[in-house]
């Protein structure tokens, strides 16, 4: 439960007050990674290569409308894990991925935040979907990669490590010897927020818009700011 006063209106000093790491989305949260690189395309492109060898039975209607390539992906793994077909349509991903983050928009405020709150002692890592090939060149780009390193937890082979499974959060709790009640995620996503329910880890919303906002408070978010704005100055005083 979070204490909100008039001078914290969100709660977030009691919330942010036992963090002593910060696991981060990536995707949202630290930028908006399909920002020039339409994501509907590349999902549209993967749909198209798997019909392009004979497998438009694989998918679903509802899958292959879905214009979400990490639902084609999961798909797919989910019918044939672990499969060649399941790794090549993995790497073909990343490189839409490792493309688009050189068009990705910083999400505002976010580049201060992170180095803000490094230095004043937190912890940072990245918990995501996304490889976390794509995240190092996305936080190179912007000298942000000190502010984490080596603590980056991305997509793997195995798949259904996906967030809302907790797999990533329990890496990088355990590698950095944080028990969860000591440590806060900030996701964009109802697959965060499940994502960090299960690992025990406290959760802060973010939303970009007011539609992804009522999304994370149906959820069950019980902080969600849709600005990052507010914790930057609260930790700046």
């Amino acid at each position: 439960m979070t204490i909100e006063t008039e001078n914290d209106p969100y709660g977030l000093r009691d919330l942010t007050r036992r963090a002593r790491i910060v696991l981060w989305d990536f995707d949202g949260p630290i930028c908006r990674l399909f920002a020039g690189h339409s994501a509907e395309q590349v999902a549209t492109d993967l749909v198209s290569w798997l019909e392009s060898r004979g497998l438009h039975g694989l998918l679903t209607d509802t899958e292959r409308e879905s214009l979400d390539p990490h639902v084609v992906l999961r798909a797919v793994d989910r019918r044939h894990p672990g499969s060649d077909l399941v790794a090549e349509l993995e790497e073909r991903l990343t490189q839409e991925e490792l493309r688009a983050a050189s068009s990705a928009w910083p999400t505002p405020y976010a580049d201060p935040l992170v180095r803000t709150w490094a230095a004043v002692g937190a912890r940072l890592a990245v918990t995501t979907n996304n490889s976390p090939r794509v995240v190092r060149k996305y936080l190179a780009s912007r000298g942000l990669v000190d502010c984490f390193a080596p603590h980056i937890y991305g997509r793997t082979q195995e798949l259904r490590h996906l967030k809302p499974d907790p797999h990533c959060l329990n890496r990088a709790l355990n590698a950095m010897g944080v028990a969860s009640g000591d440590a806060l995620m900030i996701g964009d996503t109802p697959s965060d927020l499940e994502a960090a329910e299960r690992a025990g880890v406290p959760f802060l919303g973010y939303a970009r818009n007011g539609k992804k906002a009522k999304l994370l408070r149906a959820a069950g978010a019980d902080v969600v700011l849709e600005s990052l704005e507010p914790l930057l100055r609260l930790l700046r005083t």
